[in-house]
C-alpha cells in the first residue's frame, strides 16, 4: 500500500504564507530558494532528519503559483516504489498524469496527476526507496 507522505499548497507571496502557518499552527518554514523552485518547506510536525517521527504524521510545503500550471490547489503526495509504473496504474484506473516526472534533488523523482474527480494528487519515488 502506498501512504501519503507530504503534502503542498501554491503561495502568491512566500513570506505571507510562511508567517500565517508560523503564526496560527506554530508550523516552522524554511524558504529553499531558486535552485529549488522558491519551494518553502513547512514542518508541522518532529522529525528524525527528515521523515516524522510521529505515526501517521506527514509535513508538506508551498510552491509559487504559476500562471502556466494546471490544477494548482492544496494536494497530497503519496510516496511510490516505482513512479513510471504507478503513472501507468493512474491512468489505466481513469487518472490523468500532469507531464513528466521530475528530478528533485536530494528528495527523489515527483510527478503531479488529477483523479477522475479533477483533485490533484502527486507521486513521489523517495530516494533510497525500492523501485
Amino acid at each position: 500500500m502506498d501512504a501519503v507522505v507530504h503534502f503542498e499548497m501554491p503561495y502568491d507571496d512566500a513570506r505571507r504564507v510562511a508567517a500565517f502557518y508560523t503564526s496560527a499552527f506554530g508550523w516552522n518554514t524554511e524558504a529553499l530558494g531558486a535552485d529549488m523552485g522558491h519551494y518553502v518547506l513547512a514542518t508541522t510536525t518532529a522529525t528524525d532528519g527528515g521523515r516524522p517521527t510521529t505515526p501517521g504524521a506527514i509535513n508538506g510545503g508551498f510552491f509559487p503559483r504559476k500562471p502556466d500550471w494546471p490544477a494548482q490547489y492544496p494536494s497530497v503526495v503519496i510516496a511510490v516504489d516505482d513512479i513510471d509504473a504507478s503513472s501507468d496504474k493512474v491512468r489505466r484506473a481513469g487518472g490523468k498524469v500532469l507531464g513528466e516526472p521530475v528530478d528533485i534533488p536530494g528528495v527523489g523523482r515527483y510527478v503531479s496527476f488529477t483523479d477522475p474527480e479533477g483533485n490533484r494528487v502527486g507521486m513521489l519515488k523517495p530516494i533510497g526507496r525500492a523501485g
